[in-house]
C-alpha cells in the first residue's frame, strides 16, 4: 500500500505503508544510531513525534522485549529507507512490522531519508503528516499541519501511580545489598534509569509527575531524580512549582534530558528549542574544565540558554 509523508513547507515523499494504516500528524524529528531501534520506538521523549531513523537499513535483528525502555510505546510515526523483513538474531521475538502494528504506529518505507534528514537539517524541525490517502486539497492538509503542536505529552506518558523496585527488579541482581533510597519523579523515565540506579543498591520509587513535593520528601528519599521526557519544559508549570519546593530540601537532585531543563527552569535560567535537535548515538560532549570530550548518545530537542545561568546559582560544565 502507498505511504506519503508530507512536510509543513509542502514537500511530499511517496513510499510504502508500514505498520498501523492511521494518519497521523506530528513533529518529525530524526535519529543518527545504526542500531537500538527498538530502544527508540519505546522511549516516552519521543511522544507527539515521528522519527526518522537515518541508517538505511532499519529491524535486521527483530524485537527482543528485554530492551524496550517502556512497556509500550508513544512514538506517533517511524519513517525508514528499508524495513528488514527478517529478524537475524536468537533474542528476536517478533518482527519489527507486526511490532508496529500491535503499538499502532504508522510509518512509511522506501523514501529517500538522506533527503528528507537534509531537509530537516537545513530548515529545522518541522511538522508532517503520514497518510496512504493523498489528500484532494492539499492546502486545507497543509494549513492543519502547520497549526499541530506537541501538547500535553508529560501527562500521557507519566505513571499513574506509584511504583516502587527493590534490587532483582527488571533484571537486575537480587544479592546488592540497599544502602539508598532514590525517588524518581517519572515525566518520561526509561526503565534502564531504574535499572541503572538498582544495580548501584538503590530502592527506586517512582512517582507520577504531578507529585506534590510534600508527598515525595515524606518518603525521606537520599535523592530525587528528574528524568527525560517529552515536549517543551516550559509547558511543565506545575511540575516546575513543585520543584522549587524540593529545592528548598537538603534532598539533592540529579537530572538528565528534560529534567534538566526543568530544573534549569526552576533556578531561574531559560529553555530554548533547538535547530532540529541532537538524537542518535555519538554526539561529542565538553567538559569545559578539563578540555576532555566525551561521545554521548542524546535525545533532546531544547537546551538551557547558556546566557541566561545566574552566576549565583549554577556554572555551565558541559556543551
Amino acid at each position: 500500500m502507498k505511504a506519503y509523508l508530507i512536510l509543513e513547507d509542502g514537500t511530499v515523499f511517496t513510499g510504502k505503508s508500514i505498520g498501523s494504516t492511521k494518519e497521523v500528524i506530528s513533529e518529525i524529528v530524526f535519529n543518527t544510531s545504526m542500531t537500538g531501534y527498538l530502544e527508540v520506538l519505546t522511549d516516552p521523549s519521543y511522544a507527539g513525534q515521528a522519527v526518522v531513523m537515518t541508517y538505511p537499513l532499519i529491524g535486521n535483528y527483530g524485537i527482543c522485549r528485554q530492551d524496550m525502555e517502556a512497556k509500550g510505546s508513544h512514538t506517533d510515526g517511524f519513517i525508514v529507507r528499508e524495513l528488514s523483513r527478517l529478524g537475524s538474531n536468537f533474542r528476536n521475538e517478533q518482527s519489527i512490522q507486526d511490532f508496529l502494528v500491535e503499538q499502532d504506529i504508522p510509518g512509511i518505507e522506501g523514501i529517500d531519508t538522506r533527503a528528507l534528514t537534509k531537509i530537516l537539517r537545513e530548515k529545522g524541525t518541522m511538522n508532517g503528516m503520514i497518510t496512504t490517502e493523498y489528500p484532494v486539497d492539499l492546502d486545507a492538509v497543509l494549513f492543519k499541519i502547520k497549526e499541530y503542536s506537541v501538547t500535553g505529552v508529560v501527562n500521557k506518558v507519566t505513571t499513574k501511580t506509584q511504583i516502587q523496585y527493590k534490587p532483582g527488579d527488571l533484571g537486575t541482581d537480587a544479592s546488592v545489598a540497599v544502602t539508598k533510597k532514590v525517588a524518581i519523579l517519572d515525566v518520561g523515565t526509561k526503565f534502564n534509569i531504574a535499572r541503572c540506579l538498582l544495580k548501584r543498591g538503590c530502592e527506586v520509587t517512582i512517582f507520577p509527575a504531578q507529585t506534590k513535593a510534600e508527598e515525595i520528601l515524606a518518603t525521606d528519599p537520599d535523592g530525587i531524580m528528574l528524568t527525560n521526557g517529552p515536549g517543551d519544559p516550559k509547558e511543565c508549570v506545575e511540575v516546575i512549582a513543585e520543584l522549587k519546593k524540593l529545592y528548598q530540601s537538603d534532598v539533592p537532585i540529579f537530572a538528565i534530558c528534560l529534567g534538566h531543563q526543568l530544573m534549569a527552569l526552576a533556578n531561574g535560567c531559560d529553555t530554548e528549542k533547538m535547530k532540529y535537535g541532537h538524537r542518535g548515538a555519538n554526539h561529542p560532549v565538553k567538559d569545559l574544565e578539563t578540555g576532555k570530550v566525551y561521545i554521548s548518545s542524546q535525545n533532546h530537542g531544547y537546551v538551557v540558554k547558556d546566557d541566561s545561568i545566574p552566576s549565583d546559582i549554577a556554572e555551565m560544565a558541559f556543551v
